[in-house]
């Protein structure tokens, strides 16, 4: 059991921070695999952690929003407007692969209240 969570963990960190480098590489904004990587993990484990202490699931999904802003703010060193343009494509991004892992492939660690298919 301990085997799949530390897998599934890797995924989500993955292709968290995929999204967060796909949205930079679409608007020319220079982030780094190794800090989208950065950002992901941080962002994956925090949820992890909320969860772990048995947050409600609002919280569990709540509570890593503001980290992945400030780390993708201080990593683009950009204006805010392009900070903030980027962080909306990353998030459309984002739910484009839930959506793709969780109805094909029933992997719901990215947005665990929104399943969408059991």
């Amino acid at each position: 059991m301990r085997v799949n969570y530390l897998l599934n963990f890797i995924l989500a960190v993955c292709l968290t921070g995929f999204s967060y480098f796909l949205g930079s590489l679409i608007l020319k904004n220079g982030l780094s695999l190794w800090q989208a990587l950065v950002i992901g993990f941080s962002v994956v484990a925090l949820g992890a952690l909320t969860e772990a202490v048995g947050s409600p699931m609002w919280l569990i999904i709540f509570v890593p929003f503001p980290v992945g802003m400030i780390l993708l703010y201080l990593f683009l060193n950009v204006a805010v407007p392009q900070w903030f343009l980027t962080y909306l494509l990353t998030l459309a991004i984002y739910t484009v692969i839930h959506i793709a892992m969780s109805y094909f492939f029933k992997f719901h660690s990215l947005i665990p209240a929104w399943k969408l298919m059991n």
